[in-house]
């Protein structure tokens, strides 16, 4: 096996192969980064109406539990092949990556939401009931009370999370977006010896995500709380 893979990598790592690698590492990339952005921005959005309780918001607070609850519970592939149909019988003229990119989002929006409900709601009660006597808003207990206090809460699991998603992208293959997972698959068809190609795809895979866990340590590191004798 190994004088296999002496002889194949000469060729494997050829100008055009390696050209295809990056062009997969920057897809799964793309895919991560606006996955977590968007899905962290909109996922703190979702929480914060669902926990609400002013009855004018309601209507957007069931909206919110619905999206949340739904997308938690049906599988990425499931989610990837149900936006697939859903614009194909709309007939929109989307790439393959865009279909897999709102897929992406949704699933990540419905988690990070719970995770950060989950933050919001670990802040003791007495720290919502002080900013109430005071006579903050909701939105403003939010901003100046709860969430300083929620993040060192929120952001562990959230990381954690986005480790996980970026391997997750990996299902993005099955509709024709040419990721790492499809990269390897391609070059596996060409003849390539396995162990050679998911070895490759697996040092980029965790180039990709060590640095994020990495910096997730850092952040958590910063905000945790100063325990002192």
């Amino acid at each position: 096996m190994w004088s296999q893979i002496a002889d194949e990598l000469p060729r494997f790592f050829g100008y055009y192969n390696l050209i295809f690698f990056a062009k997969a590492l920057g897809t799964t990339f793309a895919l991560s980064a606006i996955g977590c952005i968007v899905g962290f921005s909109a996922g703190f959005v979702l929480a914060t109406l669902r926990m609400s309780k002013r009855a004018s918001l309601m209507p957007l607070r069931a909206m919110a539990t619905v999206f949340i609850e739904l997308f938690r519970r049906i599988p990425f592939l499931v989610t990837l092949m149900l936006v697939f149909f859903i614009f194909q019988g709309l007939n929109a003229d989307l790439s393959m990556f865009t279909v897999a990119l709102v897929s992406v989002c949704l699933i990540a929006a419905a988690f990070i939401a719970e995770i950060v409900r989950s933050g919001l709601e670990s802040v003791h009660q007495n720290q919502w009931d002080a900013a109430a006597t005071l006579n903050f808003s909701y939105w403003q207990t939010l901003q100046m009370v709860i969430i300083p206090q929620a993040w060192k809460i929120i952001l562990p699991p959230a990381f954690g999370f986005f480790v996980l998603f970026i391997k997750d992208t990996a299902l993005a293959s099955q509709i024709g977006v040419i990721e790492l997972a499809f990269a390897g698959k391609a070059m596996s068809n060409k003849g390539f010896s396995a162990t050679l190609v998911y070895g490759t795809v697996l040092v980029l895979y965790f180039m990709l995500s060590y640095p994020l866990s990495r910096f997730g340590k850092h952040l958590e590191a910063k905000l945790a709380t100063t325990r002192n004798r």
